[in-house]
């Protein structure tokens, strides 16, 4: 497989090409911070990192005593082994049925909490419900999400960040590969994107991001 799952003590770590931003812009995150607390008890929860693999993540999420599993879900979804060529109007399009063989490999309801991050504003469309489906049924019930999503502010070249952990209500970003932003949802089409979670709570993020907190 083209993408790499790491428990936290093996596996490789995911590799980016040099160039890639070195310094770390800090952010406070209310909706971190209401997540952290969601899942400071009890100990032994399995949180899913769907960012690139962070070494602050891992450390801050197992110092709470936590077990830590990553999936660079939007690497993946941009692989080369997914692209199905189409007619010369259609263009390519994704092997969605792959993707969802070969990656978010999970036993249903493994997961206490998940960080999806801005996952959904730069995945290809065809695969944006597919993986949101796919996290709805690998979290357990009760179990804490926590996603971000651009306003239109924004604007269609606004970069991607990895998202570093600094503390239990602070973020530092890195600026990643140049991932083309795909789309902004309004609060509606987020609602209704995950209109199959219990409740979700809004919070007015920095630089333009809504930081959302759902529980399945």
């Amino acid at each position: 497989m083209g993408f790499f799952r790491n428990l936290f003590g093996g596996g490789p770590q995911t590799a980016y090409a040099p160039g890639e931003g070195s310094v770390l812009i800090p952010r406070r995150s209310t909706g971190f911070q209401h997540f952290t607390q969601a899942i400071l008890r009890p100990d032994g929860q399995r949180v899913l990192d769907l960012g690139p693999t962070s070494s602050s993540n891992i450390h801050f999420l197992t110092e709470l005593g936590h077990k830590v599993y990553n999936e660079d879900v939007l690497m993946a979804a941009n692989e080369s082994r997914l692209i199905v060529s189409g007619e010369a109007e259609d263009g390519d399009t994704i092997d969605v049925a792959r993707f969802l063989a070969e990656d978010l490999q999970y036993e249903p309801e493994s997961f206490d909490a998940v960080l999806m991050w801005d996952l959904c504003d730069y995945l290809p469309e065809p695969l944006v419900k597919p993986v949101v489906e796919r996290i709805h049924q690998i979290t357990k019930p009760r179990g804490a999400l926590l996603a971000f999503f651009h306003t239109r502010d924004a604007g269609p070249e606004a970069p991607y960040y990895r998202y570093h952990i600094k503390n239990e209500e602070a973020l530092e970003l890195q600026q990643g590969p140049h991932f083309k932003l795909q789309r902004v949802f309004q609060n509606r089409h987020v609602e209704n994107l995950f209109r199959d979670y219990t409740s979700i709570k809004f919070f007015l993020g920095k630089e333009n991001i809504r930081e959302v907190l759902l529980v399945r």
